[in-house]
């Protein structure tokens, strides 16, 4: 045998024990042990938009792809100057306002003390007149000083509600400055990791525009397809076991939190046990968000797997199945 045989020989030998190596591994892989149904599927976290509430540039942009955030961590801030601004010319007239209405009351005191002088007076006069000391036109002026004087105080009084209602207004609109400034800075809603940066310190987003995306780490699940000999007997708070290929040694707990109300056609992505199988049911495997958020480092939204659950969720688990998580 020449070399050139003996090459070709050992490739042969080469390429069969791959083939063998591979039929071993997926035949170990894809056997279930019985009592369980399996399901491909892909592991999901929930996305959330970070976006902008109002027009504006973006001033300030901590955060990068990867970073882990927590509740009430500034993602991005935008320019709040011109709010700002707003705001001052609001305060001052709301000072205009509350000088306005210590003038209005002062007036309406003034108005009231020269009210009961009115009115004093016109009774005096009418005493006179009784003794035929005053003639009538002189009471009827008094009359009419009073009647002006009282509704001098109707006016001074009807400043202050003016005055007032001014003031409450400003009032008003500075809080919704406040509002609208505090909104300048985009937060965290949930604790989580950012996933996209989609803007730069710089750019003008219009209102509505995003700025990052956030994935919450505590929102996670892999949605599965079952058929409805499975799906029908399944529960919502069933457990279920999640199998990542990137980390098969794991098992990691899950419960169903979701049973679609209606069947579809089987997804091309998705391997049925049978080839009878064409309408299943989509289902939501929930990992409980204790788990999902003490190991949010690992955390990664498309990872693809298996999910697992009873046939009878009276049986026990199998012992390979058994809950095994990473060591932090």
């Amino acid at each position: 045998m020449n070399v050139k045989q003996v090459s070709w020989t050992l490739v042969a030998i080469a390429a069969a024990a791959a083939a063998g190596w591979a039929v071993w591994t997926n035949s170990h892989r894809d056997s279930t042990p019985a009592g369980l149904i399996r399901s491909n599927g892909r592991l999901e976290v929930e996305r959330i938009e970070i976006a902008a509430k109002y027009p504006g540039r973006i001033v300030d942009l901590p955060v990068r792809e990867g970073d882990l955030v927590k509740a009430g961590d500034l993602i991005a801030r935008q320019d709040s100057t011109e709010l700002t601004a707003q705001k001052a010319a609001v305060e001052a007239a709301m000072e205009r306002a509350q000088q306005a209405i210590a003038r209005a009351q002062a007036e309406t005191q003034v108005r009231q003390v020269q009210a009961r002088l009115a009115q004093l007076e016109l009774d005096h006069t009418v005493k006179l007149r009784k003794d035929t000391l005053v003639s009538g036109a002189e009471v009827e002026r008094r009359e009419a000083q009073r009647d002006g004087e009282q509704a001098g105080v109707s006016v001074a009084k009807a400043a202050i509600g003016e005055a007032t209602a001014a003031r409450a207004e400003a009032q008003a609109q500075i809080k919704r400055l406040d509002v609208a400034i505090s909104d300048m800075s985009l937060l965290a809603p949930v604790n989580g990791r950012i996933e996209y940066r989609v803007v730069e310190p710089g750019s003008v987003i219009p209102s509505g525009g995003r700025v990052a995306t956030l994935l919450d780490t505590s929102n996670v699940y892999m949605t599965v397809f079952l058929p409805t000999s499975v799906a029908g007997r399944l529960k919502v708070g069933d457990e279920a076991r999640l199998v990542l290929d990137a980390a098969s040694q794991y098992v990691i707990p899950a419960r169903v939190s979701f049973v679609a109300a209606e069947a579809q056609f089987t997804p091309k992505y998705v391997e049925t046990a049978t080839e009878r199988d064409k309408l299943v049911y989509r289902v939501k495997l929930q990992v409980p968000t204790d788990v999902a958020s003490k190991y949010a480092q690992y955390v990664k939204a498309g990872l693809t797997g298996n999910g697992y659950v009873r046939s009878d969720t009276q049986s026990p688990w199998p012992k390979t199945f058994d809950i095994k998580l990473p060591t932090l």
